[in-house]
């Protein structure tokens, strides 16, 4: 088998949109890019091109993305959060095992914004 001299682990930010967004602080004098979940190596140079535009102030085609533009929906707060997190959880394993058959759960998530497919 395939054999790996480096692992990686520690914590993953997340967002309920499962992908990067953007913001700025400070006046506009601060970008930053936050909610990457895992997916940071190869979005953190897109991401970097994205923030440059905002501190020069650029409408740029990265500026004028839905993701750069908007903000996802928080989580929901303790303790809600928990089994919200737990069901959905339990819907992710089900598909799964059902060859990636979302259920009704997941793709009201999936319509409300909220999950990977959304």
């Amino acid at each position: 088998g395939t054999r790996f001299s480096h692992r990686w682990a520690g914590a993953i930010d997340t967002c309920s949109r499962f992908s990067a967004f953007f913001a700025t602080a400070h006046g506009s004098r601060v970008a930053y890019a936050a909610g990457f979940t895992g997916l940071g190596v190869a979005a953190t140079r897109f991401a970097a091109e994205v923030m440059l535009d905002q501190l020069e102030g650029e409408r740029t085609w990265r500026t004028e993305l839905g993701m750069v533009r908007s903000l996802p929906t928080p989580f929901p707060p303790e303790p809600l959060c928990y089994p919200a997190v737990q069901i959905t959880r339990a819907a992710i394993n089900r598909a799964d095992h059902h060859k990636g058959r979302r259920g009704v759960f997941l793709k009201t998530l999936d319509g409300l914004g909220l999950g990977f497919d959304s």
